[in-house]
């Protein structure tokens, strides 16, 4: 609903957490999570998944350095008219930390309401992860549409095939074992997104999962 401005006009209603995340992971089913390596690499990685026209890139921060990495990834998803997510944020503190870096996305392995309530009041969506039913519904209730289902590949496809017939208005990534192997699978099974780490580090690795997608 739009409100009236001080003074007259019509000030129109930000856009939900939901709805950005829609519009930027809409279309682009590999969410690339490049951890922990140099910042040359993860930029030119990086550079790579966006040409594909198919991926979004986060990098979890795990260590300092990881942030002068997602700085430099930040700086060249603007160029790009990309957008650049932080994953690993695990404490509320950290949230400043990745928007001072420049993350317009913040993403977590659980769910923790402190975070998820810190990270929108800086503006930035996030999406949590979750294993059970239970997590995923304290997760729904508390607004999030958007989840990264983890961890995905010893748990299987059948089981987020359950996860995505229960809960079928949300949005689902697949996180944590996903590789090209297993990548259609997790698609079929419902998964709107799969968050891929070590199999796009191996020679062709990147190319194998993109063909896996379809």
């Amino acid at each position: 609903m739009a409100v009236r401005r001080p003074g007259g006009g019509i000030q129109q209603p930000l856009p939900s957490a939901a709805q950005v995340l829609d519009r930027v992971l809409d279309g682009r089913p590999l969410l690339a999570l490049l951890r922990n390596l140099p910042i040359a690499r993860t930029v030119a990685l990086a550079e790579a998944v966006w040409d594909t026209g198919l991926g979004t890139v986060a990098v979890p921060l795990h260590a300092p350095s990881s942030r002068e990495a997602l700085a430099a990834v930040a700086r060249l998803a603007a160029e790009r008219g990309e957008v650049p997510a932080a994953a690993g944020v695990l404490t509320p503190d950290l949230v400043p930390i990745a928007k001072q870096a420049g993350a317009a996305i913040t993403l977590a392995p659980g769910f923790d309401l402190d975070v998820l309530r810190v990270s929108l009041a800086a503006g930035l969506p996030h999406i949590p992860g979750a294993a059970t039913a239970t997590e995923i519904q304290h997760a729904y209730r508390a607004g999030c549409r958007w989840l990264s289902i983890f961890p995905a590949a010893p748990l299987g496809a059948d089981w987020l095939r359950d996860l995505h017939e229960s809960f079928p208005g949300l949005s689902l990534i697949a996180t944590g074992g996903v590789t090209s192997a297993n990548a259609a699978d997790f698609r079929l099974a419902g998964a709107r997104c799969l968050g891929v780490d070590n199999a796009l580090l191996a020679p062709g690795g990147l190319a194998a999962v993109v063909a896996a997608l379809g």
